[in-house]
């Protein structure tokens, strides 16, 4: 079995369906496997800002039932960037040190962070500047980290928005409707074209590829001429208008979000088009709820791998799932680039061979 370790795990940046599933597969194969501890931290790098710290000691009793649920029951938080750590004065601090030093109070031999790109880097950055060990997990439901062809989270929300195009067919077939489903997607089109080719959109507009209203309004009066007086837009949030800004609001806190460029679309192809259009926001329903077969597959398998990394001594390194197969890889190179959608992409190339619009 080797050498005892005790070693931690936190979820790091925005939700998504299974991050439990991963939790649950350090530990058993941690526990299981090798014998060691595992503290389970709080709210991620926050957790670590506490005196003292907020852990959990995990087990495989208390991870057993994990495999189906949603979110993280460890909590996250996309807020608060350690090195510059917004105070109450409004004034901002660095309390990277803090989350060091309990990280070695609490007699850590290495860290596993399961976040995003954002959330990889600063962790990562952290293990450098503390001189300790970091093992990283990718999961975003954008599946924009680079060297991955998988991140978890990202099948669950894909899933999710083409049950939401399927049961907008229906209701846009009964009234001759134009309705357009804004998915997230915060600069990467993954989500829309994956669930726009699976969901049957007739248009796909993602941030990658320019469009003109004209464009898509051409294809709605396409499709009129061959009988079919309704039609199915899917647009990535990220996407700008046609003269390139972006479309956000703000809300009462002054933080700006992406949102609303369906609603600036509907307004106008209702013009261009004369078509009757509706606009759906799914919003954070592609985060939420059981995480899908494929999600837990990956959380599963990048759950052990990343334990295994630890028990060979292999660190600042992500686990990737490539050709076929879990891998690892530096997180410097994994972080260096931005995985966006390729316009020679394989996807690409298939909607376009389906007739699907692209808006250009």
């Amino acid at each position: 079995m080797g050498e005892h370790k005790r070693i931690g795990i936190l979820t790091s940046g925005g939700d998504c369906a299974g991050l439990n599933p991963v939790i649950r597969a350090v530990v058993r194969r941690a526990v299981g496997t090798y014998g060691w501890e595992v503290l389970g931290i709080c709210r991620a790098t926050q957790g670590l800002m506490q005196h003292p710290p907020q852990v959990l000691l995990l087990d495989m009793d208390s991870v057993d039932p994990l495999l189906t649920h949603g979110g993280t029951f460890l909590g996250t938080t996309n807020q608060g960037d350690p090195f510059a750590f917004p105070m109450p004065d409004g004034t901002v601090t660095d309390r990277s040190g803090e989350i060091v030093d309990n990280y070695h109070k609490l007699g850590l031999n290495a860290l596993i962070g399961i976040g995003g790109d954002g959330s990889i880097a600063i962790l990562s950055r952290l293990a450098k500047q503390g001189g300790f060990n970091f093992v990283a997990i990718p999961k975003t439901i954008d599946n924009d980290v680079d060297l991955t062809e998988r991140a978890i989270g990202f099948d669950t929300a894909v899933n999710i928005a083409t049950e939401a195009l399927d049961r907008l067919h229906f209701t846009a077939a009964s009234h001759s409707r134009v309705m357009i489903l804004e998915v997230m997607g915060r600069d990467a089109g993954h989500i829309a074209i994956a669930a726009g080719i699976a969901g049957g959109a007739d248009v796909i507009l993602i941030p990658e590829i320019p469009y003109t209203i004209e464009n898509i309004c051409q294809k709605i009066w396409q499709r009129q001429q061959q009988g079919k007086n309704y039609c199915l837009i899917i647009v990535s949030e990220a996407v700008r208008t046609e003269d390139g800004e972006r479309v956000t609001s703000t809300n009462a806190l002054s933080q700006s979000r992406y949102g609303g460029v369906g609603q600036y679309l509907a307004d106008r192809i209702s013009v261009c088009s004369g078509a009757e259009t509706r606009v759906t926001v799914l919003g954070h329903i592609q985060r939420g709820g059981t995480p899908s077969p494929l999600d837990r597959l990956t959380a599963s398998a990048f759950g052990v791998a990343a334990v295994d990394l630890i028990a060979e001594g292999h660190y600042d390194r992500m686990v990737s799932w490539q050709e076929r197969q879990v891998v690892s890889v530096p997180i410097s190179e994994a972080i260096s680039h931005y995985r966006v959608v390729d316009a020679e992409d394989t996807l690409v190339k298939t909607a376009r061979g389906l007739g699907i619009c692209l808006g250009d």
